[in-house]
């Protein structure tokens, strides 16, 4: 499969269960992040903006992105490890940015690990550069 090939749509809630394995498979799923609240919070708000990416039935990739007016947000990028490095993550991340722009979305932010390299080098790649900025968070609610 190549990245031609790939169908990209909105999440269904039929893709709950393939979408939390892929992003178990891929290391995204962490102790303080319940993935099914996530998911749950996510279609409360720009529900558009969270995509799954399918080779036929098969779910191989999501990415979520929000917007609040100011700036947009990228979260859980995800390639199947089976799929990777055919350019189904640019595809993703440029179809996320493209609806963006189309809500006026000036900028988008992104956050990884500073030492997770092979993905900062990824995101370079596609035009993002690292900010100087400390990235503070404060947890409202327990997962």
């Amino acid at each position: 499969m190549h990245h031609e090939d790939l169908m990209i749509r909105p999440f269904h809630l039929a893709d709950e269960t393939p979408v939390v394995q892929l992003w178990r498979e891929c290391g995204l799923v962490v102790p303080w992040n319940n993935p099914h609240k996530d998911i749950r919070r996510k279609l409360g708000v720009h529900a558009e903006l969270f995509l799954v990416g399918t080779d036929g039935a098969q779910l191989i990739a999501t990415i979520m992105a929000g917007y609040d007016g100011h700036r947009g947000w990228i979260n859980y990028l995800a390639v199947a490890p089976a799929y990777r490095r055919r350019g189904i993550g640019r595809r993703m991340v440029e179809e996320i940015q493209t609806r963006l722009q189309a809500l006026g979305c000036p900028k988008i932010n992104l956050q990884v690990r500073s030492s997770n390299t092979g993905v900062i080098k990824f995101y370079q790649k596609l035009g993002f550069s690292v900010d100087d900025a400390v990235s503070l968070g404060k947890r409202l609610e327990t997962d």
